[in-house]
C-alpha cells in the first residue's frame, strides 16, 4: 500500500509474488541480542554459519525506522523521475576507468547479442559525508542531503559496526579489530545507492534466458540491501552450489559478505555469489527499485590475510590468493578501482569469456559463476 512521505509524495510497494519459489533458508541476526556478552557470543556463532555457508543473512531490530527507509525509497523514486538529460549531467567523468560516484546510465552492456538487447539498469551512488568527496547532486537529492547523510551514517553505527564487532568475536580478535579499519571519518569508497531495474516485455525476458544479471561477487566488506518485494535476487550456496531465491522479509535488511572480507580472512569468510533473475510472472510488469549500501575497508588498508586470529590459524586461512601467488597485496583503494574498471567495461557482450575471466590484478582473475 502507499507509504506517505512528507514532501516526497508516496512510494508504492508492489504485492509480493504468489509463486512458490525455491527460497533460501537464511539465518537472521537479531541485534536486540547485541547488548550483552552472551548475546554477542550467540550472534557471532550465527554469523559464522551465515558467512561460511550462505553468505547472505537477514538483520533485524537495527534501530532504523521503516519510515526513514521509506523516505529513502521515495527519494530514489523521485530521482529516477528526473529527465535523462538532467541525470546525465551527473555521470562521473572517469566512469570507464572505475569512477562510480554519481549516475551510471543503463545500456552499457549487451545482454543478448543476436537482438542487441541491452541492460536496463540505472545506478545513482552517493559517497560518504566525511569531507573526502564532493557532493553535487540533482535538486531532489541535494535538497534532502542532510537527511541522506544522517541515514547513511546511521547504517554504520546501527548495522555495520555491530557486524564488524561480531565478526571479530567469531575470529577471536579484539572487538574493535574490524571497526578500526572501517572508520567512517577515514577515506573509503562506501556509498549509498538508488538502483533501478526497468522491466522488459515477456518476449524480451525469454531472450534473456531467465537472467537480468549473471552471477558475481561484490568487492567490499558487506552489502546492505533494504527490503523491496519484487523477487529477483538469487544466491549460490557455498556448500551445495545450488541457486535459490532470496525472500523479502518485513523489517529486515538482507546482507551479504564480499571480496575484501574474503581476502582479509584467507577465504574463511566467503564472498557471496549472487545474480539477478527475471522476476516471477506476476511481477514482470513492474520496475524494480533498490536501496543499497556498500561498505568497504578504509582505502589504505592492505588486503593481506589476518595473521593473528586463532580461528584463522586453526583453519589454515592465513594467506590469500595474492600472497599464495607471490604477487603484491593491493590496498583496498587499488582493489576497488581495478575491479570497478572491469565492472564498468562498456559494450561487453554477456557470456564473453575473456571478460568474465579477466585478470583484475596480478594474482586474481574473475570467474564464471553462471
Amino acid at each position: 500500500m502507499p507509504v506517505p512521505v512528507p514532501e516526497l509524495g508516496s512510494f508504492n510497494f508492489v504485492p509480493e509474488t504468489k509463486e512458490n519459489l525455491d527460497w533460501a533458508d537464511l539465518v537472521t541476526i537479531d541485534l536486540n541480542l547485541f547488548g550483552t556478552p552472551e548475546g554477542k557470543k550467540q550472534l557471532a556463532a550465527t554469523l559464522v554459519k551465515a558467512v561460511r555457508e550462505d553468505g547472505f543473512f537477514y538483520v533485524k531490530n537495527f534501530n532504523i525506522s521503516q519510515e526513514r527507509v521509506n523516505r529513502q525509497f521515495a527519494l530514489g523514486k523521485q530521482f529516477y523521475e528526473v529527465p535523462l538529460e538532467e541525470k546525465l549531467k551527473y555521470v562521473p567523468e572517469d566512469l570507464d576507468n572505475g569512477a562510480f560516484n554519481g549516475y551510471v546510465p543503463s545500456g552499457r552492456r549487451i545482454l543478448e547479442p543476436v537482438s542487441g538487447l541491452r541492460d536496463r539498469t540505472e545506478v545513482y551512488n552517493i559517497p560518504k559525508f566525511n569531507g573526502d568527496f564532493e557532493h553535487r547532486h540533482p535538486d531532489v537529492v541535494q535538497n534532502n542531503l542532510p537527511e541522506i547523510e544522517e541515514f547513511a551514517r546511521s547504517l554504520h553505527t546501527e548495522v555495520l559496526d555491530p557486524l564488524h564487532v561480531l565478526l571479530a568475536i567469531a575470529l577471536e580478535l579484539p572487538e574493535d579489530y574490524f571497526t578500526n579499519i572501517h572508520k567512517y571519518d577515514v577515506k573509503s569508497e562506501d556509498h549509498l545507492r538508488y538502483m533501478k531495474y526497468s522491466k522488459y516485455s515477456p518476449e524480451e525476458n525469454l531472450k534473456l534466458g531467465g537472467l537480468w544479471g549473471r552471477g558475481h561477487t561484490d568487492l567490499g566488506s558487506y552489502t546492505l540491501l533494504f527490503r523491496q518485494p519484487v523477487a529477483a535476487l538469487q544466491i549460490k550456496n557455498h556448500v551445495t552450489g545450488e541457486w535459490k531465491w532470496v525472500k523479502p522479509q518485513d523489517g529486515t535488511l538482507t546482507v551479504n559478505t564480499c571480496d575484501a572480507l574474503s581476502f582479509l580472512t584467507g577465504g574463511y569468510v566467503k564472498s557471496t555469489v549472487h545474480r539477478v533473475a527475471v522476476p516471477p510472472k506476476d511481477q514482470q510488469h513492474v520496475d524494480r527499485l533498490g536501496l543499497l549500501y556498500f561498505s568497504r575497508p578504509n582505502n589504505q588498508v592492505p588486503l593481506a590475510a589476518i595473521k593473528d586470529s586463532p580461528v584463522l590459524q586453526r583453519e589454515g586461512a592465513t594467506v590469500n590468493e595474492f600472497e599464495k601467488s607471490g604477487n603484491p597485496v593491493p590496498t583496498m583503494e587499488e582493489w576497488t578501482f581495478a575491479k570497478q574498471k572491469w565492472q564498468r567495461t562498456k559494450n561487453v557482450v554477456r557470456g564473453d569469456v575473456n571478460h568474465s575471466t579477466a585478470q583484475i590484478l596480478p594474482g586474481w582473475n574473475e570467474k564464471v559463476y553462471a
